[in-house]
C-alpha cells in the first residue's frame, strides 16, 4: 500500500491503481479511512465493505489531470448542492471539480441483491427544481457544470406530476432540463396528447430505454414547443410536392416471450428547421412543401411483457 496526493487531500493505504499514459491515476483502491476536503462537504471514500448491498470494493476514478472523476463513499453523506443538502453513496465531478453527478444509493446488484432490495433502501427526497420543490425516490441527480439541475432519474414505480408546457402530466423514469431551466424532456407515464407543428399527436413509449433521465421520449425546445415524440397510437401520412404519399407508423415485433403476440415498436417524430423528420427511417420532409396527416394506428398488440409467467 502506499499514499498520493489529490486536490482533496492526501489518499493513503491506496492498495491498488492503474496508470494513464501520462502516468496519472486512473482508478484505485483504499484500504484505510480518507476524508477529502471538498466544497461540498467532507468526503469519505469507500475503504471497506461493510454489508450485503455494498459487499464489492469499488475503486474510485480519476481524469487524466489527476482530477478526481467519481468516488464511492464508504457511509451515504449529505452533500452540499445548489439544489440542497442530497445524500449519496456515489458523486461523480466534472474535470473542473464542480458536481456532476450524485447517486442516493449504489448497490451491487447480483442475485442476492437485486433492484427490489435496492428500492426498499431508497428514501423520498426533497429537490429544489425549475418546477419548484419535487419529492421521489430518486436513482441520481444530475446537473449541468454551472451548478444548475440537468435531470433527474425516478425509481421504476415512482411517479411525479408535473407543470409541463404541454400542461400537466403523470411523469416516470425522469425529467431533464435546460441550463435556463426550461424543461427539455420527460417520460409520460401514459399516453398524453400535445400540440406539434403538424397538429395534435398522443405522446407515449411503451418500453423506455435507458437507465438515467437524461434522454426521454417526449422533447421540448427552450421556447416550450415540442421538438420529438413517440407515439405507440398514430401513424404519419406525409404528401410530398410531388402527390407522393409516404407511411410511417409504428411496427410490431414478437413478444419475448412467444412470437403468438406481437408488440409495438414505438414511432418516433422529430420536428427541426421547418421539417418534419422520421429518426428510424431517417427521412426528412420541409412541412412547407407537404401535407401531414395524423391516423389512428389500429396495432392489435401489447405492451412488452418482462415476465412469461402465467
Amino acid at each position: 500500500m502506499t499514499n498520493f496526493k489529490t486536490i482533496h487531500g492526501e489518499l493513503r493505504g491506496v492498495e491498488f491503481r492503474t496508470l494513464y499514459s501520462n502516468g496519472k491515476t486512473d482508478g484505485c483502491l483504499v484500504k484505510k479511512e480518507n476524508i477529502l476536503n471538498t466544497p461540498y462537504g467532507d468526503l469519505i471514500p469507500q475503504f471497506e465493505a461493510e454489508d450485503m448491498g455494498r459487499r464489492q470494493l469499488k475503486p474510485f476514478y480519476f481524469y487524466k489531470s489527476g482530477a478526481i472523476k467519481s468516488v464511492p463513499l464508504q457511509s451515504q453523506t449529505l452533500i452540499r448542492t445548489p439544489i440542497g443538502g442530497i445524500p449519496a453513496e456515489l458523486v461523480t465531478f466534472y474535470e473542473s471539480g464542480a458536481l456532476k453527478r450524485i447517486f442516493p444509493l449504489d448497490g451491487k446488484l447480483s442475485g442476492f441483491w437485486t433492484a427490489k432490495n435496492e428500492f426498499a433502501l431508497a428514501e423520498e427526497i426533497t429537490v429544489e427544481s425549475p418546477l419548484g420543490s419535487l419529492r421521489a425516490k430518486f436513482i441520481a441527480i444530475q446537473f449541468y457544470e454551472s451548478g444548475a439541475l440537468k435531470s433527474l432519474t425516478l425509481w421504476p414505480g415512482e411517479f411525479l406530476t408535473l407543470s409541463t408546457p404541454a400542461g400537466q402530466i403523470r411523469v416516470r423514469t425522469g425529467i431533464a432540463f435546460y441550463e435556463n431551466g426550461a424543461i427539455r424532456s420527460l417520460e409520460p407515464a401514459g399516453v398524453v396528447k400535445v400540440e406539434t407543428p403538424v397538429g395534435t399527436m398522443t405522446a407515449y413509449d411503451n418500453n423506455p430505454q435507458g437507465v438515467h433521465g437524461d434522454l426521454n421520449s417526449l422533447e421540448f425546445n427552450q421556447d416550450g414547443g415540442v421538438m420529438a415524440l413517440k407515439t405507440v397510437s398514430e401513424e404519419v401520412v406525409i404528401t410530398d410536392q410531388l402527390g407522393e404519399e409516404h407511411l410511417f407508423r409504428p411496427w410490431l415485433k414478437d413478444n419475448p416471450c412467444g412470437a403468438e403476440r406481437k408488440v409495438v415498436v414505438p414511432l418516433k417524430v422529430r420536428f427541426s428547421e421547418g421539417r418534419i423528420i422520421i429518426d428510424d427511417r431517417h427521412e426528412s420532409f420541409n412541412m412547407a412543401q407537404c401535407r401531414v396527416e395524423i391516423r389512428p394506428f389500429d396495432r392489435k398488440a401489447g405492451d412488452p411483457a418482462y415476465s412469461c409467467a402465467g
